[in-house]
């Protein structure tokens, strides 16, 4: 099968990587020109343009920073989706934009799927992250061996869409556990805890996550740098914020937290690595909170291994 890959950043580029790492005949394409040069180093093929990609490949996989960007590259593909071609979206995206795309690819004789992934960058890297996929069965069974390339543990969760509801509901508390983690973090330092013996007590009590075991690292050692700005995080938050006012939830954390890193961005900048929320209390306090010990990146240290299906157990 000839993939297309379209956007090297950084979760894509680590994605793409992963392919290529396992022998898929790729071609990529990114406005970056230097990102496609480092792949077609690696063995790629240039791409050249999202219109040419779709003609010349069985599925194309997009991997992009917004909802307008993915539809923006998808108005070049369509006249070139047919029988047989394969749009993946591998971007965290809007549920109600990601149907209307993808009714459109269908509708031209093409599958669509919602493919994003969750598990942080590092993860990305090593083809150990989680995948969940919305499509249609049969699809998902022909895209299951490429997605078992770039990670660990794929969830089919149900028809196109379904995938990018579940993931703005992670992302939407993966920040709020960053928020509460700054909070906790930072009460302890001025009570005069040891940090390092808070993250070993934080790591073997209820109040443990995946984000503690991997922010809490990067917020410690000073670095808070996680791969992962404050405007993707307003964009992934902000989407959930949405579904919840779709279906007449009133919430109450979300736009707290919203607000909280709005505040953010004023101070740190649109861009600003989400991590550097602490920093808003380390301002308030003048307290540092820092450890030594602690890395300044995150390493996936699992072996790489071939994905699986997921299958609910309930």
């Amino acid at each position: 099968m000839k993939v297309g890959f379209i956007g090297l950043g950084n979760v894509g580029g680590k994605l793409s990587g992963s392919l290529l790492r396992n022998g898929t005949d790729l071609w990529v394409h990114d406005l970056n020109p230097d990102f496609v040069a480092a792949k077609v180093a690696l063995g790629a093929k240039d791409g050249g343009t999202p219109a040419n990609m779709m003609q010349s490949c069985d599925a194309v996989i997009t991997c992009l920073p917004s909802p307008a960007a993915s539809a923006a590259v998808l108005e070049q593909m369509l006249p070139h989706v047919g029988a047989g071609k394969i749009w993946m979206e591998m971007s965290t995206t809007d549920e109600a934009e990601v149907k209307k795309i993808g009714a459109e690819v269908i509708k031209a004789g093409g599958a669509a799927v919602d493919c994003p992934v969750s598990g942080g960058c590092h993860r990305a890297d090593t083809g150990n992250i989680s995948i969940y996929a919305g499509c249609d069965r049969p699809t998902f069974e022909r895209i299951l061996p490429l997605l078992t390339l770039m990670g660990r543990r794929v969830l089919h969760t149900g028809p196109l869409g379904s995938a990018s509801v579940l993931k703005v509901m992670t992302n939407y508390l993966a920040t709020a556990n960053l928020l509460t983690l700054c909070e906790a973090l930072t009460v302890m330092k001025a009570a005069g805890m040891d940090l390092a013996t808070t993250f070993d007590a934080i790591s073997i009590s209820s109040g443990t996550s995946f984000v503690h075991e991997t922010e809490s690292q990067l917020l410690l050692s000073g670095s808070r740098d996680v791969n992962f700005t404050m405007d993707l995080v307003q964009k992934d938050i902000g989407l959930f914020q949405k579904l919840a006012e779709a279906h007449d939830v009133p919430l109450e954390i979300s736009p707290l937290i919203i607000e909280m890193m709005r505040d953010g961005q004023r101070r740190y900048g649109e861009r600003a690595q989400s991590d550097r929320m602490i920093e808003r209390l380390e301002e308030a306090t003048g307290l540092d909170v820092r450890a030594p010990g602690f890395p300044d990146t995150l390493i996936d240290d699992e072996p790489e291994e071939r994905g699986y299906e997921i299958h609910p157990t309930r």
